[in-house]
This record gives structure tokens, C-alpha cells and sequence, in this order.
């Protein structure tokens, strides 16, 4: 009845519709779109997702018998959509597929090139819009005007704008997308197709040329702790996530493990003729291309963060109000965050486990039977470093309700969990702008990120499509093996330095070889990988990626740079452009941009031009501004990102009113060093964690490191 009910009503809008509101003046009514073939449309496209859908979800029941899984498995399985997410993925599927539909309808009427956002009326847009679902991305919301707390959505920060930074929204564009048609292909796509007079070179070839590294060609950066890039990473899954879901709407049978063909969502890696490594021919990587989101303003084809865009800590306590819950211990009223029931790290609590019965991480040591840790974001299993980094936040966290519980004894669960969530926040906002940014700019934080002044409600800190690509400039301060070290700071037996590919989803090793300390010793002391012009990227990465089942690796570099394409991000010379910067047009421009004639000609020989040079290469290419870790594009693009990020943010930590000035104090003193020494049985730790030390001369005894002083928070 209900749904009889719509379609009546949709019927009587059609009917309605005033002269006024025709596509445009002087087309031929008779070329219009009637309300009935709008609706049967966007019944049609329904139910093909629908079946699609349901296809997939057999598929994903028959995969769990399977005794075998490949490099892509785990990089799907490290961006599989939650609840919310998968229901803002298949509104945007409902609207790409009926957009698809009428396409085909029209183009029978109109025997012209023709946009469809110009052939719509208002009222039929609104229609697809709702019918969709899609207008979850423009609903009014009603927020409460006094709550102190943030939304775990993000929504609601910006009370008047509610939508600003929530997950499961589409990314910011501050340049307009770059695609083959105009509205959703990949440009690289056409074999041959000419961009600027010029051909794109195939990534894997960009990789071959300009990335590739060998692990024994290796400086470390005599500057910067491997705690720098750990720290990187962190707040990079902290603001952005774009998910991947391999449904084929049109091709049901689609599999983008096999197929080299350009099938949606698989938008395979070509391997060049005469590559190093992969030499069989008809030979493929796979790539799956970032869902889309909901854009029913203009169609062009946007993609998905399923995260807050905000500092909030969402990697801790996850971006959906489901999966916020389930990671809470709601054994108790004490506000705590729930830690493994199976094992402990000599005696401190780990994250819980994944409720998977057949869950990757047991096929990277399929003896030790050890599934994937859970954490508030999907990637927390990525790598050691980054479980550590999780475990000890999660710990952070429950160390603060257990003391704010001491202090006030009346508080119950919500206020415990809620005020220390609040202070893990402030954390990782204080350690990112006061030690991390001014690593990573050097001699530009000051101008790209000024002081504080305070909340702008103009500012949109939504996170930008390009960020999600910029920000990736830490691969290239990755080092090739991990350490491990024990109480003396000294190599760890017999679990010592370990291969980065071996320790992918590898969750076994923290339980079964010694826990966070070694690992949070060896971020400490050790160096992170300096990126140089000559060594971008390790080979670990380059060529090992996700290889511990099977010896056919993926390819990090050639990842990023496909994925720029597939988001449909201008190239370089345009980013400089939006920057200020000189736009170099021929190579003797660009060897003055690079400092570096050699690269400027490989640049050009695999482009033609520099106007066609992926973002991604391009940024990380570039020397390094005075003192930080990026050159100046980079460095622009970033402090662009933080500072809407920042000023952006209602309950930023330095904004009057969402702590007390005693709080900000108390806030402003604390530090990385201190959470680590509160956090695991580690007794020496340097002052500035980010920053290269040596042990024991840069190192003190945890007593000197001043802590979080909580008597601020006593009511």
C-alpha cells in the first residue's frame, strides 16, 4: 500500500509540471522524458542492483570456504563498506544505474550529443533523488544545539551546515574532475586517446621508471623517527577512507582478479611489455575502482569517504553509530572500550578480535588460527605498526575513564566513555599540529597553517579528493623491514627485524611475538625511510604488496597512481596552478621545478608534457620545502586540508567553550612520549618521539616525562 502510495504521488508531481520547469526552451516536448518512463526506470535500475547485490553477498558466503587467497582479497577486505556505508553505496548504485537507464531512453528521442542534467526537469530530479535514496546528502537534519559532544557520524558539527565532514559522504573537489567522458570513465582508459597531444603512459610503467627502488637502495632519513611515518598514517585513517565494493550491475559475472577488460568496478593495471617482474603476457592487476557516492546535483561521479573528514579520533571509536557501539565493553558501566577476551600483552589489554570465523588474517599463519583485531577503523590489521598505534589509543582511552572514574565517582558509563573519548580527540589533535605538521611542512607551516583564531562555521573541512591521493605521500618514507626491540633497545630474539611484505594482516605476530612493545621500541629508535628522487618507494611495497600467499605481489605505487585516474583528479600542472606555483610546460621548466634534468626527461619521454603528470608522482617528486618532509605542492595541499580541518571544527580543542583554560593547559603539556609510557611497560622513551633519537643518550626515564594532569577535569 505504501508503495502505491509513492508512486501516486510521484504521478500527480509529473502531472504538475509547469511550462517553466521544461529542460529548456525551445526543445521539443515530444523529446521529453514522460513521468512513467521515469519511473519504470528507476523501478528497472532497482531491482538490477538489487540482484546484483544479492549475487555479491552469495559470493561473499562462498568465499568463506576458500582455502586460498590472493593479494587483492586483502586489500578488498581492508576496504569492505560497513553497515552505513553499504547503504549509502547502494543508494549511489540505484542513482548511477537509473541515470544509465535513462540515458539509453533519451539518446532514442534525441538524436544529438545531449547532457542529461539539462534534458531533467527540477521535479524529476528531486524524484530520482528521493526514489534512490540519494537525498540522504541534502536531507534537513535536526540537530540539538547544546550537546558537548560530537556525533560519531559527524554530523551535526556544523549546525548549519549538519552535512560538513560526515562520513559516508562524497569527498570535497576543489578543482573540477578530470574523466574520460566528462562524467564517469577513467582517463587512461581509451588506448590511444590523446591528452594535451599526448598519450598516458600505463602506471605500471610510471612505477617501472620513476618509483621503483630495490631494498638494499635504501637512506634513512638521519632526521626523522620511524614514529613519523606511524604517526602519518594514523591521522591519514583518521580523515579519510574510500571504499571498494566489487558489484557489477551490468556484467553480474565480473571478477577483477582475472579480467584484464574494463568491466565495472574492475578497472585492471596493464603490465607493460618487457616488465622486470611480470613477464607472462595477458597478465593483469587488479584494481577495483572506488565506489561511488551520491551526487544528484550534478551526476558527475564522485567517490565516497566513509569516515569523518574531522581530528576525532574515528579510528579509535569508528564513524557509524553500530560499530561505535560494538566496540565499547558494555559489560559494565565504566565507560571502557572493549580489548581481546583470548589473549593479553603481558598482561595489557589487545584489541578484540574480528567475529569471523573465516576471517584473512588466519591465512597469513594458518597454524597459529589468530583472525584480524577489530579498531574503529576497517585498516587497524594493515600492518604492525598501525595495530600498535590502535592498541595503545584503545588503552589511552580506558586508562582515562578509569581515572575520571576515580575522580568522579558519580559519572555513569556514557559520561566516562564520552568525556574520555573527548580527551583522546584532543590528543591527537595537540601531537598532530604541534610536533607531526611541523615535520612534514618545515618552512611552510607558518604560512600554510597560521595560529588558531578560531571556529569559522564558511569553512567546510569536508577532506578533498586530492588529499586522499597527497596525503600518500608517507609510502615513500616507509622502510623495507620492521623492528623489533627488546627492554635494552637491542634487536629482539629471534623475532628481530621482520620483511614489511611478511607482516601484512599479519595479527599472529603480536600476539605470538612479543606484543606492541618491540614494535613501539623500534618506532622510537629507529629511522623512517627518506624519500629521494632516486628511491620513492620501497620494493617491498613496489613489487611485494600483499604477497604472503601467493608470490604475485601488488603494486603500491601503481595503485596510487590508477587511483588518481579512477577519482578523476586533474594532473599536476593544474594542482600547481590552484597552488600559486609556476605550471613548467616543456622539460627545461621542469628540471628547474625538480632540480633535476634526469628526472624532468623521464618525466617526458613517459607524458609528453607536464600537464599530464599524475598528481600523485608529480607532488612527491618535487625537493623538499626547508626542513620538512614535502615540496611545495605537497605542502600547499596538506596545509589547505588541515587548516579547513582545523578551523572548520566546532569542538576543536582550542576553540573557547569545549574545554576550560585549566583543560587546555593540562592539554597543551601532554605528548606522545607520555601516552606510550602510561600505555605499555616501556621505561624510557625520547622527548619528541617524531624526531630521530639515539639510545640511551636522546632518552629519558618515563618519571621525567611530565603527564596528563586530569585534576582539571574534577567536578
Amino acid at each position: 500500500m505504501k508503495g502505491s502510495l509513492v508512486v501516486l504521488c510521484l504521478l500527480v508531481a509529473f502531472a504538475d509540471r509547469t511550462e517553466s520547469e521544461s529542460p529548456s526552451e525551445g526543445d521539443d516536448p515530444a523529446n521529453q522524458l514522460t513521468g512513467q518512463e521515469l519511473l519504470s526506470s528507476l523501478d528497472e535500475a532497482k531491482k538490477m542492483v538489487d540482484e546484483a547485490y544479492k549475487l555479491s553477498r552469495e559470493r561473499s558466503k562462498a568465499d568463506l570456504d576458500k582455502t586460498h587467497v590472493t593479494p587483492a582479497d586483502f586489500l578488498k577486505h581492508l576496504k569492505e563498506p560497513m553497515a552505513a556505508t553499504r547503504t549509502a553505496l547502494r543508494a549511489a548504485s540505484y542513482l548511477d544505474t537509473s541515470l544509465d537507464l535513462l540515458k539509453k531512453k533519451l539518446q532514442k528521442k534525441w538524436m544529438r550529443p545531449f547532457n542529461l542534467t539539462d534534458v531533467l526537469t527540477r521535479k524529476q530530479k528531486e524524484t530520482i533523488s528521493k526514489v534512490t535514496g540519494c537525498d540522504y546528502v541534502t536531507r534537513p537534519i535536526t540537530c540539538p544545539q547544546n550537546n558537548p559532544y560530537r556525533t560519531i557520524t559527524g554530523e551535526c558539527n556544523n549546525l548549519k551546515h549538519p552535512h560538513y565532514g560526515a562520513s559516508n559522504h562524497g569527498y570535497a573537489r576543489w578543482l573540477p574532475a578530470e574523466y574520460e567522458d566528462g562524467i564517469s570513465l577513467p582517463r587512461g582508459l581509451i588506448q590511444g586517446q590523446l591528452y594535451k597531444g599526448h598519450t598516458l603512459p600505463l602506471v605500471r610503467s610510471v612505477s617501472n621508471e620513476i618509483i621503483t627502488t630495490s631494498n638494499e637502495n635504501v637512506t634513512e632519513d638521519q632526521e626523522r623517527s620511524l614514529a613519523f611515518m606511524h604517526w602519518g598514517q594514523w591521522v591519514d585513517h583518521d580523515m579519510d577512507l574510500a571504499p571498494m565494493t566489487e558489484i557489477g550491475i551490468d556484467n553480474k559475472q565480473v571478477e577483477c582478479t582475472t579480467d584484464c577488460n574494463y568491466a565495472p568496478p574492475c578497472f585492471p593495471i596493464k603490465v607493460p611489455p618487457g616488465d622486470p617482474r611480470i613477464k607472462k603476457s595477458g597478465v593483469c592487476m587488479p584494481f577495483i575502482r572506488t565506489a561511488p557516492a551520491c551526487n544528484p546535483t550534478t551526476y558527475v561521479r564522485e567517490q565516497l569517504n566513509a569516515i569523518t573528514s574531522y581530528l576525532d579520533a574515528s579510528m579509535v571509536y569508528g564513524s557509524e553509530e553500530v560499530l561505535a557501539r560494538n566496540l565499547r565493553n558494555n559489560s559494565n558501566d565504566l565507560g571502557l572500550m572493549a580489548l581481546n577476551q583470548n589473549f593479553t600483552d603481558n598482561g595489557l589489554g589487545l584489541l578484540p578480535f574480528e567475529n569471523k570465523t573465516k576471517s584473512l588474517c588466519l591465512f597469513t599463519n594458518k597454524t597459529a588460527n589468530i583472525p584480524c583485531f577489530k579498531g574503529g577503523d576497517k585498516r587497524a590489521t594493515e600492518n604492525l605498526g598501525l595495530t600498535a598505534m590502535h592498541t595503545l589509543f584503545v588503552r589511552e582511552h580506558n586508562r582515562l575513564a578509569t581515572e575520571l572514574k576515580k575522580m568522579n565517582p558519580h559519572w555513569d558509563g556514557e559520561k566516562l566513555y564520552q568525556e574520555a573519548r573527548k580527551i583522546v580527540d584532543a590528543e591527537n589533535q595537540v601531537i598532530t599540529f604541534r610536533d607531526y605538521l611541523p615535520l612534514v611542512l618545515g618552512n611552510e607551516m607558518n604560512r600554510q597553517l597560521p595560529l588558531y583564531t578560531g571556529y569559522k562555521e564558511s569553512v567546510d573541512p569536508t577532506v578533498a579528493n586530492v588529499f586522499s591521493l597527497a596525503f600518500r605521500f608517507g609510502h615513500g618514507s616507509i622502510p623495507p623491514l620492521v623492528p623489533r626491540l627488546d627492554h635494552n633497545f637491542k634487536p629482539l630474539a629471534p623475532y628481530f627485524y621482520a620483511h614489511l611484505s611478511g607482516t601484512f594482516c599479519a595479527s599472529w605476530r603480536i600476539v605470538m611475538e612479543g606484543g606492541i612493545d618491540p614494535l613501539v621500541r623500534g618506532f622510537l629508535a629507529d629511522h623512517s625511510k627518506l624519500m629521494k628522487q632516486n628511491q620513492m618507494m620501497v620494493e617491498e611495497l613496489q613489487e611485494h604488496l600483499f604477497e604472503q600467499t601467493e608470490h604475485i605481489g601488488l603494486d603500491l605505487a601503481a595503485l596510487n597512481l590508477q587511483r588518481g585516474r579512477d577519482h578523476g583528479l586533474p594532473g599536476y600542472n593544474a594542482w600547481r596552478r590552484f597552488c600559486g606555483l609556476s605550471a613548467p610546460s616543456n622539460e627545461a621548466e621542469l628540471a628547474v621545478v625538480m632540480r633535476n634534468p634526469k628526472l624532468a626527461k623521464k618525466f617526458i619521454d613517459l607524458y609528453g608534457t607536464p600537464e599530464n603528470i599524475d598528481i600523485w608522482v608529480g607532488s612527491m617528486a618535487e625537493p623538499f620545502v626547508p626542513y620538512g618532509r614535502v615540496g611545495p605542492l605537497l605542502a600547499c595541499l596538506i596545509g589547505n586540508q588541515f587548516r579547513k580541518v582545523r578551523d572548520g571544527d566546532r569542538f576543536w580543542w582550542e576553540k573557547d567553550g569545549v574545554f576550560t583554560p585549566k583543560q587546555r593547559r593540562a592539554l597543551s603539556r601532554d605528548s606522545f612520549s607520555r601516552i606510550i609510557c602510561d600505555n605499555t611497560h616501556i621505561q624510557e622513551v625520547p622527548r619528541d618521539t617524531f624526531k630521530r633519537n639515539h639510545y640511551p643518550s636522546d632518552f629519558v626515564n618515563c618519571r621525567e616525562v611530565q603527564g596528563l594532569d586530569l585534576s582539571a577535569w574534577k567536578e
